[in-house]
C-alpha cells in the first residue's frame, strides 16, 4: 500500500471509530458491543450498564479470558433514540461484532434487535423490560432483567394492597416502555376494583406540566402512577408540590435514579419505585462491590449487576458451546443455568429469565432508598 493511501485508510478508520471507545487492546479478542446512551437525557442509566459490563470484562480477562481469548468491550452511543439505535446496530454488524450487551431503552432495543436477529448477532439487554422485545420468536435475543408484564402487576398489586387509594391517575410518556408498563398497572388496578380516573400521556422532553397537574386536581386523585423516565417525573413531582397537589407517586425502574432527587428535591421523598433487587446489598457480592468502589464507581444502580451478568452469561455460553457461533451460544444459553451475582439465571424459549422479581422501594430526597413494607 502506498504511504498516501495508507494515511487515507488510517484517516477513514479514525473517522469511522469516532464516538466509539474500546477496552482491552489484546490482539486475539472476542468483541462485545456495549450499546446504550452515552449522551442524552438518560445517559445516567447507560453509565450503570457500562460500568457493570466493563467490570465483568475486566474480571473475566484477569481470570484468563474465554477459551484463551480476551474479551474486548466496545461502547456505542445510541442516545436512547430509536433511529440512532438502528444506525448503531448497523455499525455493530459492519464492525463484525457478534455479541451485544444492550440496548437500554426498549424503544431503541426493539428496532436494533430486528437487525441483530437478521444478521446473526446475539444481544442480551440488561435494562429493556418491554415484553414485545422477546415476543417475536427470535433466537438470538435475551435479557437479564424482568418484564413489564411482571413489573406492572407488582406495582399495581402494591398500590391496591398497601396504598389502598380511592382514585388513581396513571400517566405515561407515550413511549413503548412508559406506556407499556402504565397499561399493565392500569389493568392490575382495575382488576382490583380501584378506579383509574385518568389514563393519559405527556410528551417526553416537556418541561411544564401545569396542565397535567390541573387535570389531576380536577379528577381528585389521591395517588399517581407514572410510566416513563426520571427527567419528566422529577419535574412533575417538583411542580405538583409547588402547586399544592399532595398525592402519592409511584414509578418503574426508569425513575430509580439519584438524579430524580436532584430534579425534584424534597418532593422526591416518599416516591415508590419498582426496581430489581439491590444486588449490591447481597453479602455474597461484597468482593464485587468493593471492586466497584475501588474504582470510584457506584454499584447500586439497577442495571449495574444485570449488565455484569449479561457479559458473564455470554462468556460462559461461549465456553459451553465450545464455539463463538451465535446460534450455538444461544442454544447453550437456553440449555443451561448460570451462576451470576444476580442469582442462578436460566432462560426460556423467548430468551427471558425463568425467574426474576421486582422489589418495591421507597425513595428518599437524599437519593437513597429503602424497601417498602
Amino acid at each position: 500500500m502506498k504511504k498516501g493511501t495508507q494515511r487515507l485508510s488510517q484517516l477513514f478508520t479514525a473517522m469511522a471509530l469516532a464516538g466509539v471507545a474500546s477496552f482491552s487492546m489484546a490482539a486475539d479478542t472476542i468483541k462485545i458491543a456495549l450499546a446504550g446512551p452515552v449522551t442524552g437525557a438518560v445517559a445516567q442509566y447507560g453509565e450503570m450498564q457500562f460500568i457493570g459490563a466493563k467490570m465483568a470484562i475486566e474480571q473475566i480477562n484477569k481470570a484468563g479470558g474465554v477459551d484463551g481469548k480476551q474479551l474486548e468491550g466496545v461502547v456505542y452511543d445510541d442516545a436512547c433514540d430509536p433511529k440512532q439505535a438502528v444506525a448503531v446496530a448497523n455499525k455493530i454488524v459492519n464492525d463484525g461484532v457478534k455479541f451485544v450487551v444492550g440496548h437500554l431503552c426498549s424503544s431503541s432495543t426493539q428496532p436494533a434487535s430486528d437487525i441483530y436477529e437478521d444478521e446473526g448477532v446475539m444481544m442480551i439487554t440488561a435494562a429493556s423490560t418491554s415484553p414485545d422485545i422477546t415476543s417475536r420468536g427470535y433466537k438470538l435475543i435475551f435479557r437479564t432483567i424482568g418484564l413489564d408484564s411482571l413489573q406492572g402487576p407488582t406495582a399495581g398489586k402494591f398500590i391496591a394492597e398497601h396504598i389502598k387509594p380511592k382514585t388513581v391517575a396513571v400517566i405515561h410518556d407515550k413511549q413503548q416502555y412508559g406506556e407499556g408498563i402504565a397499561t399493565a398497572v392500569k389493568k392490575t388496578l382495575e382488576d382490583a376494583g380501584i378506579k383509574v380516573a385518568l389514563f393519559e400521556g405527556i410528551n417526553a422532553g416537556d418541561k411544564d406540566f401545569s396542565a397535567m397537574i390541573a387535570k389531576l386536581k380536577q379528577a381528585k386523585v389521591d395517588f399517581v402512577y407514572y410510566g416513563g423516565y426520571h427527567p419528566e417525573l422529577g419535574l412533575i413531582l417538583r411542580q405538583a408540590s409547588e402547586k399544592g397537589l399532595k398525592v402519592g407517586f409511584m414509578g418503574p425502574e426508569g425513575v430509580g435514579n439519584k438524579e430524580i432527587s436532584a430534579i425534584a428535591g424534597p418532593a422526591s421523598e416518599g416516591l415508590y419505585v419498582t426496581l430489581p433487587k439491590s444486588f449490591d446489598q447481597d453479602p455474597k457480592n461484597q468482593a464485587l462491590v468493593d471492586a466497584f468502589k475501588a474504582k470510584n464507581e457506584d454499584p447500586s444502580g439497577p442495571f449495574v449487576f444485570p449488565a455484569y451478568a449479561a457479559v458473564q452469561v455470554i462468556a460462559e455460553g461461549i465456553k459451553k458451546a465450545g464455539s463463538e457461533d451465535t446460534d450455538k451460544v444461544a442454544a447453550a444459553l437456553r440449555a443451561n443455568t448460570f451462576a451470576t451475582p444476580t442469582g442462578d439465571l436460566g432462560f426460556d424459549e423467548k430468551g427471558d429469565l425463568k425467574n426474576f422479581n421486582f422489589v418495591v422501594y421507597q425513595w428518599h430526597k437524599d437519593g437513597t432508598k429503602t424497601e417498602a413494607k
